[in-house]
């Protein structure tokens, strides 16, 4: 049976938000082709009338994240104090719990780095934040001022996913939250 062009128009965009997903959630390398396909209902062979590879996937998949998070980024910073309600965004008890929802960069950054695989589009989601975040800033070094932030979120985030000890994780967020808005003062 063949499909229409447009099913596979839309095979092709759930494949790819399935795979943004569970690349944020679990890893690059912790997501398997064919449990991803077997998910959508569809075969892994059908993978490949898709992509030419997984790593073409990856590339798909973290636009896709980025994209998803630009526009929650957009609202957050169109409000009255743009900062101060990013890092409470990025550190909240929600971006920590849903990283399949959140931004790519705590959980691809690492393995695509040591994957030895930097993804332009990484750099254009980091880019988007630093961009948005200096925006906030006086003074003339606003952009590395920027960096700074954006590292010290991404960090933050990053660890209080990776312990045990819940009432660790957030005092991690918590601490990290307020001297960053502490030092935008």
């Amino acid at each position: 049976m063949r499909y229409s062009q447009d099913h596979k128009a839309q095979t092709h965009q759930r494949i790819i938000k399935e795979a943004s997903e569970r690349f944020r959630k679990d890893g690059i390398g912790a997501t398997g082709l064919q449990p991803l396909m077997k998910a959508l209902g569809l075969t892994h062979g059908g993978f490949y009338s898709h992509f030419k590879s997984k790593d073409e996937l990856v590339e798909k998949a973290l636009q896709a994240a980025g994209e998803q998070v630009d526009g929650l980024c957009t609202e957050i910073f169109a409000q009255e104090k743009p900062l101060e309600a990013f890092v409470d965004t990025y550190l909240s008890e929600w971006h920590q719990a849903s990283p399949h929802e959140g931004c790519p960069l705590p959980t691809l950054s690492a393995e695509l780095g040591l994957r030895g695989q930097p993804s332009p589009t990484s750099d254009a989601v980091l880019n988007a934040r630093l961009a948005q975040i200096a925006g906030t800033l006086e003074g003339e070094n606003s952009a590395e001022r920027s960096i700074v932030i954006m590292s010290t979120l991404v960090g933050a985030l990053l660890l209080s996913r990776s312990v045990a000890d819940r009432e660790l994780a957030q005092r991690i967020l918590d601490v990290t939250r307020d001297h960053v808005k502490r030092s935008q003062d």
